[in-house]
């Protein structure tokens, strides 16, 4: 395979087995995963899980100890100044220069990328109307808000029109209204390229990825679409209860079926997330060991798992130890 070459059909970016350690440390352990082109991938992990450093060997900050990463088609040992011009990077810091006009910058960071002046004219034009920057190209960046500094820098990141974008924590710091508007320009992206989406806000991610990639432990633990891992974690029965907490949870808990029983919320009402092998019958089971109690059910009913409950169990550390030896 030549390094221009993609990888299998169809995927954008292609990971094989990556490793980085920074001396005796390991950062990233023989982590393998593909992008498929035109999509929108989450990149999810507790603070030291790898994200960082994996973004930064896909993006050709700094080499991997081992293993392979194809980006565009380009290995990023052998080929790293064609990974960088096919790929549009959006780091958490987002660096940019302050004492620049939105539109003087933009034109800087085209002129490097290599266009000439009638490109870079029609290039900055196009990129400041689709991140809604038109209005602001005379303003000095410095005096931006963080939503507008957060466009300046995704408009920067698509000057080139890469085929791939790594935006790690585009929405940090934004007000409710900016993180709607950020969503609605990553979910535009879609298609026209493929998005690597770094992020702590699960909610966002449901909403905006059509994949998951969730790093514990520096392992991938798991991936797969978000309905795919709210799957994986069944369905929850939930339940409020006025009761003594502890005797309530302990009742339930010693129903046949039940695996564990999460307490929500403690006090005279309790609320409580049951989990186990849920038959038709739990339901009556549950209500009748709170009637025969003498305590009140306020309420009950099965839901399925959030995103957010199958992340939590699965990057627990003694759960993700699990999940990458299996």
């Amino acid at each position: 395979m030549t390094s221009a070459q993609a990888g299998p059909a169809g995927a954008d970016i292609v990971v094989e087995d990556l490793s980085k350690w920074y001396g005796n440390f390991l950062a990233v352990d023989r982590i393998s995963f593909e992008v498929p082109k035109g999509t929108i991938v989450g990149f999810l992990g507790p603070n030291g899980a790898g994200k960082t450093t994996t973004i930064r060997m896909l993006t050709c900050y700094m080499p991997p100890t081992s293993g392979r990463a194809r980006v565009a088609g380009y290995d990023v040992f052998r080929d790293s100044l064609q990974v960088r011009k096919h790929i549009g990077y959006l780091p958490e810091s987002n660096p940019l220069y302050t004492e620049m006009r939105v539109g003087e910058y933009l034109d800087f960071k085209a002129k490097l990328h290599g266009m000439d002046r009638d490109s870079r004219r029609k290039r900055v034009s196009e990129v400041a109307s689709r991140c809604w920057l038109t209005d602001r190209l005379r303003s000095v960046i410095g005096t931006l808000s963080k939503g507008y500094r957060q466009r300046v820098g995704i408009a920067d990141a698509l000057l080139h029109n890469p085929p791939v974008l790594v935006l790690d924590e585009p929405t940090v710091g934004l007000d409710p209204s900016q993180i709607r508007e950020a969503r609605r320009l990553i979910s535009e992206l879609a298609g026209d390229h493929t998005v690597m989406l770094s992020t702590h806000i699960l909610q966002e991610v449901e909403m905006v990825c059509q994949r998951v990639i969730i790093l514990a432990n520096k392992r991938i633990v798991a991936q797969g679409t978000p309905e795919e891992l709210k799957n994986r974690s069944g369905s929850v029965l939930r339940a409020e209860v006025r009761g003594p907490t502890e005797e309530v949870r302990a009742a339930i808990a010693a129903l046949e079926g039940v695996d564990r029983v999460e307490i929500l919320q403690g006090g005279p009402v309790g609320r409580f997330n049951v989990h186990g092998r849920l038959s038709p019958e739990m339901r009556e089971q549950v209500a009748a060991v709170v009637s025969t109690r003498g305590w009140s059910l306020r309420e009950l009913r099965t839901e399925g798992a959030s995103l957010e409950e199958y992340y939590v169990r699965i990057t627990d550390p003694g759960a993700a130890k699990a999940a990458a030896a299996a």
